[in-house]
Order: structure tokens, then sequence, then C-alpha cells
């Protein structure tokens, strides 16, 4: 994201790409980069239903006052519905969702 952030700032506004791609729709790298922000830190933050996509339908993580605050960095993500799959606890670009949620104040 910060990357695309760099080039908005080097090319400009004037420079603008399909996003997203297929739409028709055009959009700075700074728009796109917040949209992929948004779409990552969607994953970890509660919804209008107070669920968590991360945890998928693990009950226990989505209501348990024990466990419903944890949050874990998976290595992938349920491309249809978020759900954390494969290896948790990680801390390569997952934790990349940390800063993305640093970075946009919540």
């Amino acid at each position: 994201m910060r990357r695309s952030q760099k080039f908005d700032h080097v090319y400009g506004p004037d420079f603008q790409v399909e996003c997203p791609t297929g739409s028709g729709a055009r959009a700075t790298l700074w728009d796109v980069a917040t949209e992929l922000s948004r779409g990552l830190t969607r994953i970890v933050l509660r919804g209008p239903n107070g669920r968590r996509p991360v945890h998928g339908g693990v009950a226990m993580f989505q209501t348990d006052p024990h466990w419903r605050e944890l949050v874990w960095f998976y290595e992938y993500f349920h491309g249809d519905n978020g759900a954390g799959i494969g290896a948790s606890h990680q801390t390569g670009w997952t934790g990349l969702v940390a800063k993305l949620l640093q970075q946009s104040g919540r």
C-alpha cells in the first residue's frame, strides 16, 4: 500500500488505473491503496453484525468474552467470507494489517 501511496505522490492525480479490475472505473494510486487497505482491515474489524470475518464460523471467537478480542493473523483468508485459513499467528505480510489499522486511525 505504501508503495502505491509513494507512486501517487510521484505521478499525481492525473495518473489513474482501473479499480477494481474489470469495472471500468478509474482511480488514483492513492485511492487504490486506500481501497486495498480497507479490504484488508475489514477482515479483522467487527462488522455491523458484531462479528469479525477472520473468525469465520468459530462461535467461541465470535461471542465468548474471553476470546472475542483475540485477533489472529492467518497465512491465508477465504476469498468469499474472509475467514482465516492456513497457519495462524503469522508475523509476515498479514502483520501489515496492524500497520494499516494504525494508519487509518482505527
